[in-house]
């Protein structure tokens, strides 16, 4: 337990150090929490049991604590994870940062909103808010809290872009971020109208161009009234199964589709949190509110174990863990294998850093995906269309 004991002491220092809470046996509890997710990898209030020093004698009793937690409504999620993000990312001023927003559903019942930063290829949690609602798909009205808690968050990182897929291409949306002077990349769907050169609007899902051709938009309008002006780039590459349709505020490009494709990193942190690392499937918690807070524990440990991958990468110790001769499994793998020796190889535990802003070393599993990563999208022909307004018919 000595290991286990140093982690947790190393857990309760930074989120003393950081967090904002009314009662320090809530600080004490988290960091138990989360030292036994880190070892256990379950998000299950059983399964801590082992991986925690306490005095009861029972099993029941400490699940039973952990249960008190997730119920108590003194508990301010945010004010306990914010401070340790927005620290994680203090090296991040003079960086653009891109923003994923997304949406998933746990067992038909729950969606879960989620705001994340992409970082090093991955995403890390920002924000997150669980809604009783049984699809993916919700009103701008449930995630705008979201989005303008961000902005207050970020309002001195002055290059900010959001990445979304196309069940939030809507009108309020569009005008938030104009409000918001915050870059964009979204997906749209095919039937939105889009008003290009021609008289009358057109579905989106009509100019899509033929396998390997790209062509990009400058100065499009947006939906029947044409108001709303931007960007778009219309792409089908070989491997997709649909072609791409990709609005920004920026001049279209072929970067465009890079960055939008950064939104798919999120979806990996989503196969963590539910199977691949912390089997948030497994919760037996069905509750917004319980799960927001069971979350808290999932976002801390997989901020912690990012860092802690981080630092061995900077420290030089990778090849330890990593069976790759160059970086081939996330720094969330590394930090996370890297804990596990920890506790039963006697490895060192490492101080925690920042987040990186650029990656040293990027991520591939074998120079067969580096070359997949690299040629995967190509052009035969990419055209660049200029559109000037007009006047809509009445």
């Amino acid at each position: 337990m000595r290991t286990s004991t140093h982690l947790y002491g190393q857990l309760f220092n930074q989120l003393s150090q950081h967090s904002r809470v009314r009662d320090l046996r809530h600080l004490k509890a988290l960091a138990w929490m989360v030292s036994a997710l880190l070892y256990s990898g379950e998000l299950n209030l059983a399964a801590w049991e082992p991986y925690v020093l306490s005095r009861a004698q029972k099993a029941q009793s400490t699940e039973r604590r952990w249960q008190r937690f997730m119920d108590n409504n003194r508990i301010r999620v945010m004010a306990i994870y914010l401070p340790l993000v927005l620290a994680a990312l203090s090296g991040w001023k003079q960086q653009r940062l891109y923003l994923a927003l997304d949406t998933t559903v746990l067992w038909d019942r729950f969606c879960m909103i989620h705001l994340s930063v992409v970082c090093c290829g991955r995403a890390v949690p920002l924000l997150w808010r669980v809604l009783e609602h049984g699809s993916a798909t919700v009103a701008f009205e449930e995630y705008q809290p979201v989005l303008r808690r961000a902005r207050w968050l970020l309002r001195h990182h002055q290059d900010v872009m959001l990445l979304a897929d196309r069940g939030f291409a809507n009108h309020e949306l569009m005008k938030w971020l104009r409000r918001s002077h915050w870059h964009y990349c979204l997906r749209l769907p095919c039937d939105v109208l889009i008003h290009t050169t021609r008289r009358y609007p057109l579905k989106v899902g009509t100019l899509y161009p033929p396998l390997g051709e790209a062509r990009l938009y400058q100065n499009v309008g947006l939906w029947l009234d044409g108001e709303h002006r931007c960007n778009l780039v219309l792409a089908t590459v070989q491997g997709a199964k649909e072609s791409w349709a990709v609005v920004t505020d920026e001049p279209a490009s072929l970067q465009t589709l890079w960055q939008y494709a950064l939104r798919f990193q999120v979806e990996e942190l989503f196969l963590d949190s539910k199977s691949g690392a912390f089997e948030l499937q497994d919760s037996r918690l069905r509750s917004a509110t319980a799960l927001e807070r069971l979350y808290l524990v999932a976002a801390i440990a997989l901020l912690f174990a990012t860092s802690q991958g981080m630092a061995v990468q900077l420290a030089g110790f990778r090849q330890q863990v990593d069976p790759h001769w160059r970086r081939g499994i996330s720094y969330l793998k590394i930090g996370l294998r890297w804990l596990q020796g920890v506790i039963h190889k006697g490895r060192t535990l490492l101080p925690c850093v920042a987040l990186l802003p650029n990656d040293p070393q990027p991520c591939f599993a074998s120079l067969k995906a580096k070359h997949h990563y690299y040629d995967h999208i190509w052009f035969e022909r990419v055209r660049s269309i200029v559109c000037k307004p007009c006047h809509t018919l009445n």
